[in-house]
């Protein structure tokens, strides 16, 4: 089942538990059916290619799927950490906040 995720393409997160634990980066992609996240240099796994007229075999390193509880959005203020909440500005627009400082999440 599907949960509501409050990270975008484009955020800065961080890994939070696993292997690459402490690593930030930006997510490429979101999966909410599956929730998980493609974060740029993050969860990498060595991906046999075969060999096409287009592009050359080989080992490639990849970015895989990672699940969205093992991440958690990077603070504007100094990249540590941090939950996302919302708040209703005066115009009624609806915008992403970072709880651990309150600076609002570009994106």
């Amino acid at each position: 089942m599907a949960i509501k995720l409050k990270l975008k393409k484009g955020d800065k997160v961080v890994v939070t538990a696993g292997r690459d634990k402490g690593k930030t980066g930006e997510v490429l992609a979101m999966f909410p059916t599956e929730n998980r996240a493609l974060v740029q240099g993050v969860n990498m796994v060595k991906r046999h290619q075969r060999q096409t007229p287009q592009n050359e075999g080989g080992i490639l390193n990849r970015e895989s799927k990672i699940h969205v509880s093992n991440l958690a959005i990077a603070d504007p203020k100094d990249g540590s950490p941090s939950r996302v909440g919302y708040k209703i500005n005066d115009d009624g627009t609806k915008s992403r906040i970072a709880k651990r400082s309150g600076e609002v999440i570009d994106g």
